[in-house]
């Protein structure tokens, strides 16, 4: 690693700065996913709830995923799609605190759950795996589809916001008007992300376990044909589950093909066809920040390393507001004055009404 990592960040873009107490990464990446940070940012974006839709999307190939839409108060300035982590839903603390951030800006939100992520383990058979892509893709193309809103933004959190990196490198070449992708501490190099949980605290790994393997009994519980031999779901570290369940249900020839098939580390997003937004932190305990000194950085994507923050955490204060909260709304309503695509909404049509847009947020969470 290069002594000039964590870089200088760009201009213009405000620094972390962690209320006293809150500097430890730990700690951050604690409560950025905790149920006390679910509830303040619920009570402090009421509205995203208020006005959700529940949706199923039909992804093209027999896969179907679900979400929620809420649409902007007045015209939107554009559509948010919001991608949670591995694990996380639709209703993680993350996902209520930005996309409430977003939605009082004036953005129409979709939060989309991946397969087998929030109650939604019935819609599919077959398990959930970080490398389907493809299906994630129909999504979106099915999103756009049924909601006419430009131009279209993608956000995402740890494993979300590598999909949205991989949604940002091949949505376009399949017609997707993607106008802009931004991923809060994503994974580059799954193997190597794979190998600093396992040296991390065992904490990190048996949240990880704990949730994984509840959720893939639940899922033999709901298509016992489909998983006759539950033996393997009692394996108990991360690597050797993994191997089981990329021998069992994908055909990658090793568990090193499988992750190396959803890496975007090194010169992977070198080939990105729409500008792109990173934002990480070099204290990250699951983000190996070597991934991050090493990753090539094109003309077209924004690498924004903080000193601190957590895993996708930012905590500002003690009422767990978050950098990300104020930083994506002023960052992303700047991407659509710089030139995104204009929005096509009308009177009567998704999104209508009002023509104003909320005014740009401060630097501080409301």
């Amino acid at each position: 690693m290069n002594a000039a990592f964590p870089p200088p960040l760009p201009t213009g873009v405000p620094t972390f700065v962690p209320a006293p107490g809150m500097g430890n990464p730990h700690l951050q990446s604690l409560l950025a996913s905790s149920a006390l940070r679910r509830k303040r940012a619920l009570a402090r974006w009421p509205e995203l709830i208020a006005t959700a839709q529940t949706t199923l999307i039909d992804c093209g190939d027999g896969t179907r995923l679900e979400g929620a839409y809420s649409p902007a108060a007045g015209t939107p300035r554009g559509l948010i799609i919001l991608f949670h982590g591995w694990e996380g839903s639709i209703e993680s603390s993350y996902m209520y605190a930005s996309g409430g951030a977003l939605h009082a800006a004036g953005w129409s939100v979709f939060r989309l759950n991946f397969r087998d992520h929030g109650d939604s383990h019935h819609l599919n058979a077959e398990p959930f795996h970080s490398c389907r892509i493809d299906e994630v893709l129909g999504a979106v193309a099915e999103i756009l589809r049924q909601v006419p809103v430009r131009p279209v933004v993608l956000v995402g959190f740890s494993l979300g916001g590598n999909f949205a990196l991989r949604v940002a490198l091949h949505g376009p070449g399949r017609g997707l008007p993607i106008a802009h992708a931004c991923a809060v501490c994503p994974p580059l190099m799954p193997s190597r992300v794979m190998a600093q949980l396992e040296s991390s605290p065992f904490a990190y790994e048996a949240y990880f376990m704990r949730k994984w393997t509840a959720s893939l009994k639940r899922k033999a519980e709901l298509f016992p044909e489909h998983y006759p031999d539950r033996h393997w779901l009692k394996t108990r570290r991360l690597r050797a589950l993994t191997a089981q369940l990329v021998e069992r249900y994908t055909s990658y020839p090793s568990i090193e093909a499988y992750l190396d098939g959803y890496a975007v580390g090194g010169q992977r997003l070198l080939a990105l066809p729409v500008p792109a937004t990173i934002i990480a932190a070099a204290d990250d305990p699951v983000i190996p920040a070597r991934d991050l000194a090493e990753l090539a950085v094109p003309p077209q994507l924004t690498l924004i390393v903080h000193p601190r923050g957590g895993h996708c955490g930012f905590l500002e204060d003690w009422q767990l507001r978050s950098w990300p909260e104020h930083f994506l709304p002023a960052h992303l309503n700047a991407v659509v004055r710089q030139g995104a695509p204009e929005n096509p909404a009308k009177s009567g049509g998704v999104g209508a009404g009002n023509t104003r847009h909320p005014p740009d947020p401060g630097v501080r969470c409301p």
